[in-house]
């Protein structure tokens, strides 16, 4: 997998439009504090995979890759918990669980290929 820059990443470019999505989805929220969380956590992931790929060392990308797995993982947690308290919708629920689960997947092949190269 080569790359110039981290915008070269689908990775980088589905947790962007994620990002957005999650913005879009819950700007009428008013439960103010998990809107806030999901918002961060959305943001987290795309910028976690651009602060690693622009790192000195695979090892570093690797260590911010795992960050942005992380705040997959918690977005996802948010989601479930946002379908719940009925925020959105159980078809939206699973539409963004798929997205999140897609991006987790997309960043542990990245994991392995950088893993390959050390």
């Amino acid at each position: 997998m080569a790359y110039s820059w981290f915008e070269d990443l689908e990775v980088w470019l589905k947790a962007c439009n994620l990002a957005v999505r999650m913005y879009e989805v819950l700007d009428n929220c008013k439960e103010y504090g998990l809107k806030d969380q999901m918002t961060r956590a959305g943001v987290s992931i795309a910028s976690n995979i651009a602060e690693g790929a622009e790192r000195s060392s695979n090892a570093e990308f690797i260590r911010f890759i795992h960050i942005a797995k992380g705040s997959a993982a918690e977005l996802r947690t948010q989601v479930y918990i946002a379908c719940r308290i009925k925020i959105i919708s159980i078809t939206l629920q699973k539409e963004l669980v798929s997205e999140l689960f897609s991006i987790s997947k997309m960043l542990q092949s990245l994991v392995k290929s950088l893993k390959l190269k050390t």
